[in-house]
This record gives C-alpha cells, structure tokens and sequence, in this order.
C-alpha cells in the first residue's frame, strides 16, 4: 500500500489523496486474489469462461446496500436494480454456495421491504444466505423484527459465525445503540463473544469477517468506521488469513494491513459521494446511464491450500451487443487498469477527471487527442494479443488491454 498512503495523520493507515487513489477502483469489475497479504487484482471480464469449482473449493457472493423501498432521484427503482444483480449471479459460471449480504436490506425498516427483498432473493442461485444488520434495518422495535427474519438463532443484536469447508464465517452486528457524531460500534458484549469464537480456531484456519460498517476508519467525518474495530481486529493477530467484508460506504474500497484484508461493496441501490467530495453522505445522482455502472455485487473464490481468496468485484452495467466496454480514466488512474475483450470489441476510454489526459500504445497501434473532462475515445480491437498502453501527459498512467480470439475455431 505504499503507493496508496501518502501521509497517515489519524494513524488509520489512509489519508484522503491515498483514499482517492484507491477509490479508482470504484464502479468497476476488479479481482483481487489475497495471499499472505499481499493483493494481485484481475478485471472481472478476466474471469470469463473461469470455474470456480475448477479453481477452488467453493466460493459465495455478497451484496450490500439494497435499501428496498427507497425511491428517490438517485434510483426510481432499487428492486429493479436487485433484481439485475441476481441475474448476474445467476450469470456465473459456477453457481456460489452461498450469499452474504452485509446490511441495509431495507430503507425504512417496513415488513413489506423485507417481503420484497426476500421474493427478489428466492430468485437467486445460491439457495443459502447470511444476513448482518445495516441501520437502515433497525429503525423500529430495535431491530427485533430483522432478528426475528434474519437472525433467529444469532447471539444478542444479531451476531453468530459459522464454519465452511474449512473457512470460520463471523458476522458482526455494529450498527446498534448508534452515538451522536460518533462510529458504528461493537460493544464489550460483542467484544468478549468474538474473542471467545476465536479464540477456539487454529491459526491456520481462514477467516472471513463480515459487518455493515466498515471495521476500519474510513472517512470519520462522516461516520464511516468503527470505534471499537481495532479492538475486534487485534483478536485476529494470530491467524495467516483474514478477510473483512463491508458495506455502507456504496462504493469499493480494499487496503491490507498486514494479514487483514478490507474490502468494502458497492450497492445495489444506489451510489454515494466519495469522501471529502461533498458536503455530506447519502443518495448520489448519476445519469441514467451510468447508474448499473456504480452498482454491483462482490464475488468470492476460496482456493485451499495456500487459503487463498479471490474477491471479484462486478458492476451491473451490461456490455452492448457489440461488446463495447468502458474504461474510466479518474483520480490519475485508467479503470479498470487490465481489460480482456475479444475481437472486434469496441473500447471507449472516458476522461472524468479534471485534468486532460490521452491514451497512447506502447507499440503505437493507437493514439487518441488530449481528452478534457468527460471527453472520450474508442478505438476497436481487430486482432489478438495484449496491448499496452499510458497517458503521455502522465507516463505513470498506465494499462492495458488483453484482446482474445472470438471464435479461435473460425481461423485455419
């Protein structure tokens, strides 16, 4: 992460210009596989044709943030959008054992959001799902409904963990008994039972941790972290492999300390500002057109042996009939950074940060003019191989692009 964190002055392991450089990721299909931890990352177009069951022993899903019952501008329809990410698990190549879904279910907490969301889900292929709370699902009777559809045989506010295949599942509940101006909180009940759980597992054994709020401090200005997530992390020193999954935040986020890797989801609801970026959170409208593009699922791949995760994260965005894809250029970054298309696909490269930048071959196949904000290129890939690619004006800018033989049988 030294490339990321650029001055650590809360001693959270971000700053705000190493937040925005991650941040690039936001909106895009990325896989990170995590192994001793240390991250290498994949397009999810990467993954196409890829069998989980080929690769790994299992592997499950999570989404976040439905927030059923919300209608605003930011998206006139959250169900619909649910919906679409269903079918794209239902899309995978091999279907997930599993769905984790990391809170905020609801938006107002009303039995007929937790009946929509629970006929959207019996859609799915992955007929077993884990639930958390987010704040959203604890508005009335403090939480006691939820707990009584989600989390029947959980401990206290919802809190229980689970063994798969030889990985420990725990899921944490901390966004109860909320404080002003303060952080989502564990609390000592909490605390003493995850140390507990712990405690009772090999320091072999791979952990995945789970929470609506993200464990680590985010952006604390706006709430986004956990105040006693330190102390629940410092339970897990003693194991190789730790992964810690989140929502909240509507966008994707991944930093490694050490052996614990963080990995927050976008929503399927609806996307929010990146932090420092507005005056506050909350509900953030796109264009139509880009709204699936900021919305997604996270795919995870367990792979035994070296207990190795693999994390795809996918947006909703559908490629068009002539395979046209997207890549984003912002924050100094092309997104996302590695590509796989197939012939004749059609890329088209959009400039929304606030300086021009240009996309130039390494081997001079193309070369667009300077882009301005929210000016683009697109440049149609005719023949196999990898092409490598940066920005002139900022030669630390780079990418590339991996074209695949539509219909290898087709050539003699």
């Amino acid at each position: 992460m030294s490339d990321r964190i650029k001055v650590n002055l809360n001693k959270d392991g971000v700053d705000r210009r190493g937040f925005l450089r991650c941040m690039a990721w936001a909106g895009t299909g990325a896989v990170w596989t995590m192994s001793g931890g240390v991250l290498s990352s994949k397009t999810f177009d990467q993954m196409s044709g890829h069998h989980a069951g080929a690769a790994g022993e299992f592997s499950f899903v999570q989404i976040s943030d439905s927030h059923i019952g919300f209608n605003k501008e930011a998206n006139k329809d959250v169900t619909a959008t649910l919906q679409t990410a269903i079918a794209k698990i239902n899309a995978l190549d091999s279907a997930p054992e599993f769905l984790i879904h990391t809170g905020d279910l609801s938006h107002l907490s009303k039995p007929s959001e937790f009946d929509t969301l629970d006929q959207v889900l019996r859609s799915c292929k992955a007929k077993q799902a884990f639930f958390v709370p987010g704040e959203h699902d604890v508005l009335t009777d403090n939480g006691q409904q939820y707990r009584e559809r989600y989390a029947r045989n959980a401990k206290g506010a919802g809190w229980y963990s689970f063994d798969h295949k030889g990985v420990h599942f725990v899921g944490l509940v901390n966004v109860v008994d909320l404080k002003a101006g303060g952080l989502g909180t564990l609390g000592s009940e909490q605390l003493a039972w995850l140390q507990k759980d712990l405690a009772a597992r090999s320091t072999s054994t791979p952990i995945v941790i789970f929470a609506h709020i993200p464990l680590w401090t985010v952006y604390p200005q706006w709430g986004w972290g956990t105040d006693d997530g330190a102390q629940a992390l410092s339970y897990t020193k003693r194991f190789g492999s730790v992964t810690v999954l989140n929502g909240h935040i509507h966008q994707i986020m991944q930093k490694v300390e050490g052996n614990v890797s963080f990995h927050t989801a976008m929503s399927t609801a609806f996307p929010q500002p990146k932090p420092g970026t507005a005056p506050s959170p909350g509900p953030m409208k796109v264009p139509s057109e880009q709204l699936r593009g900021v919305l997604g699922i996270t795919h995870v791949n367990y792979i035994p042996g070296n207990h190795t995760l693999a994390v795809v994260d996918s947006n909703l965005a559908a490629q068009d009939a002539a395979g046209a894809t997207t890549v984003k250029i912002d924050n100094f970054s092309f997104t996302p950074k590695s590509l796989t298309v197939k012939t004749g696909a059609a890329v088209t490269w959009i400039n929304q940060d606030d300086v021009p930048h240009n996309v130039v071959s390494t081997e001079k196949k193309f070369s667009s003019p300077v882009l301005d904000t929210d000016q683009n290129f697109t440049f149609t890939f005719r023949e196999p191989g990898k092409y490598s690619y940066y920005c002139k004006i900022h030669p630390m800018m780079t990418g590339t692009v991996v074209v695949e033989e539509a219909n290898p049988d087709a050539r003699t």
